[in-house]
């Protein structure tokens, strides 16, 4: 190989490094991580389509998400049954920009046309997690499905407190709701991976205030710097405590 060659070959590697270390520090912008970031600011591309879709093999309909996601709420659908006799149901997978662009305009043509009305009810194309496929609407076996009832459900109370056993968090709860954009929707999981649920869950913060914080850590360690060194006695300062 010509030096020029070498030149381009060295840039060549130093670009995919550099892509897969941004995506290591902002994994909120990786279509194809669990971690992306959608709501009303953070949107999807039109042309999005996940690489891969299988049917949940669960109750319901609209089954359709990601594998490993799906395979995810198999085994959560699975566990409710056993440790509670309770079956859950799946309402609403993967929708496609489309999909989603259609129900937005019926929501929007129901209420003539009052945007901020329609938005209360239906995300608009772009804005919906569903796109991602890893999103799941549950709903529990004769039980109202979509309503703030489900919460009070034995299938609504497990599937909150137990969801992050299988990658998934509750998305959008009621006190977040100036924080997300969205409305209470305690039927809604969002599949983020065994890994990070449960530290999630725990945090008590949504995705948009947790992670800033998990990106920091990122940055130490991809510097090589311990968590323990970060974490010193802030400065004090010479003003009063407001």
């Amino acid at each position: 190989m010509n030096f020029l060659g070498s030149l381009i070959s060295l840039a060549s590697a130093g670009m995919l490094m550099l892509s897969s270390s941004l995506m290591t520090l902002a994994p909120q912008h990786d279509i194809e991580g669990l971690l992306f970031l959608c709501n009303r600011e953070w949107t999807i591309a039109e042309s999005y389509v996940p690489a891969s879709l299988r049917e949940a093999d669960v109750p319901g309909q609209v089954r359709r998400m990601r594998p490993e996601a799906a395979a995810a709420l198999e085994e959560m659908f699975a566990a409710c049954q056993e440790e509670t006799g309770v079956t859950l149901m799946s309402i609403s997978g993967y929708r496609s920009y489309a999909s989603q662009k259609n129900i937005y305009q019926r929501k929007l043509d129901s209420v003539r046309g009052n945007v901020a009305k329609a938005q209360q009810y239906v995300a608009p194309p772009g804005t919906s997690e569903h796109t991602l496929g890893l999103a799941m609407d549950i709903g529990q076996k004769k039980k109202p499905h979509l309503t703030e009832a489900f919460a009070a459900t034995e299938g609504g109370v497990w599937a909150r407190e137990n969801c992050w056993r299988f990658g998934f968090i509750l998305r959008y709860d009621q006190a977040w709701e100036e924080i997300t954009g969205y409305s209470y929707e305690p039927w809604h999981f969002r599949y983020v991976g065994r890994e990070l649920a449960k530290e999630i869950h725990d945090s008590g913060l949504p995705l948009e205030l947790w992670l800033p914080g998990y990106r920091t850590r990122r940055l130490l360690a991809l510097l090589g710097v311990p968590e323990a060194e970060a974490v010193s006695d802030p400065v004090p300062s010479s003003e009063p405590n407001s």
